[in-house]
């Protein structure tokens, strides 16, 4: 084994372990998938919250750590944090043979990761709506056949029935189309955040035609969705977030009216704290 392989093996191990999953195939998916490939040539800017900072080298192994990676530093975009993707990746579960559609790929670094999960008998759609990232992300990917790169809108793309869904920008509230192209026993997961401050990445998995179980996996905070922001749901949702526990979080609703058991109120769907009730 190499230096660099060593490096990506126990960065993997870091990252899946340290966020509490237990799946050895996660750990596998990571290790499996170059980052170099995916953020550029180094040295690479790695974010620390008030701007960047700069690596002593372009030496590849500097990138297997839990960091962040400017993709675009000056448009505030970055390769995400390792170990909340895993976190999420865990809690989604995309399996082998599934379909995924990926919302705000990037440069395809998580795309691969999640092309890895469901196989070659499964597909992924990376969708991303910066020209030069789905640019980057398409010479990244173009060896995986079971991958597609479409340049393209989150919230105005439109895409089969699938698996999973895996956003990677934050939104104020599930956009319809998303929950609509679930299957049944199909789940999303995706940042839901207020204007300032973190939020939360919320799993949704739907049971059956109008039944989603909801649940908060951890906290978060991501770029914004364009076409998924609405000042007053940000209002509503702040004030969700100080008042309530996330734990409490159990189902989400549409179209019907909030009972004493909301626990967010948005423009037609709302989250509850009672288990969702299947017919």
């Amino acid at each position: 084994m190499d230096s660099i392989t060593e490096y990506r093996r126990f960065y993997a191990e870091l990252v899946v372990r340290s966020a509490g999953c237990p799946s050895d195939r996660l750990v596998e998916a990571f290790a499996s998938v170059r980052r170099e490939d995916f953020v550029g040539p180094g040295p690479w800017q790695v974010f620390v919250g008030s701007g960047y900072i700069r690596t002593i080298s372009n030496d590849p192994r500097l990138l297997y750590q839990d960091v962040l990676i400017g993709l675009a530093p000056e448009r505030k975009i970055n390769n995400g944090q390792p170990s909340l993707h895993a976190r999420c990746l865990a809690a989604v579960n995309p399996s082998p043979g599934e379909s995924v559609v990926h919302l705000g790929a990037g440069t395809g670094y998580y795309t691969a990761i999640l092309a890895e999960l469901v196989g070659a008998n499964g597909s992924v759609l990376a969708v991303e709506r910066e020209p030069d990232l789905a640019e980057r992300a398409s010479a990244s990917l173009h060896s995986l056949r079971h991958v597609a790169v479409c340049l393209a809108s989150a919230t105005e793309i439109v895409f089969p029935p699938c698996d999973v869904i895996y956003v990677n920008a934050g939104a104020t509230h599930p956009v319809p189309n998303w929950l609509d192209q679930l299957r049944i026993g199909g789940r999303l997961i995706f940042p839901l955040t207020a204007n300032d401050g973190f939020g939360v990445m919320l799993l949704v998995t739907r049971l059956a035609n109008a039944v989603y179980a909801a649940a908060a996996v951890t906290r978060a905070a991501f770029i914004p969705c364009i076409g998924a922001r609405d000042d007053e749901t940000s209002a509503t949702l702040t004030g969700a977030l100080e008042r309530q526990s996330l734990k409490e979080v159990r189902s989400l609703h549409r179209t019907t009216l909030p009972d004493a058991s909301a626990w967010c109120v948005g423009k037609g769907w709302w989250l509850s704290n009672r288990a969702p009730e299947l017919a």
